[in-house]
């Protein structure tokens, strides 16, 4: 994916202030599911924490995610292509069908195993591409 969708994308000048906000954001997000012990809360704040990790990485490349059908796709295909990662496609995109399934078909039961791998994937983004 080249170039950013204006659907999707919308050129912005972010200050650094607000930048950083966004990043605390996404920090205070890992860092509540790092601490929990509960499977499904670690599992939403990973989640939480990746997806406001691209909203980060793409803010830094000028552009505000706009809030749309379909736009967490969106990011973490950037997020993907921006990272040159098919690891991000492939696990972000697992997470956000699982998400998806939990909030809109009735729930589905995250294991402690799954959040941990969930959780250890979005460690390692944040540990590579974070501030």
């Amino acid at each position: 994916m080249t170039g950013f969708e204006t659907e999707f994308f919308q050129p912005f000048d972010f200050t650094q202030d607000q930048l950083e906000r966004h990043w605390h954001s996404a920090r205070r997000d890992l860092d509540i599911a790092v601490k929990t012990d509960i499977a499904e809360v670690r599992f939403k704040f990973a989640y939480e924490a990746f997806i406001k990790l691209g909203i980060v990485l793409i803010a830094k490349q000028g552009y505000k995610v706009r809030s749309r059908f379909g736009h967490h796709y969106k990011i973490i295909e950037k997020m993907g292509s921006l990272l040159e990662s098919e690891d991000v496609l492939i696990l972000g995109n697992k997470m956000r069908q699982e998400r998806n399934a939990d909030f809109y078909d009735g729930g589905v039961l995250i294991t402690d195993a799954d959040s941990g791998e969930y959780l250890e994937f979005v460690i390692n983004l944040f540990g590579r591409y974070g501030n």
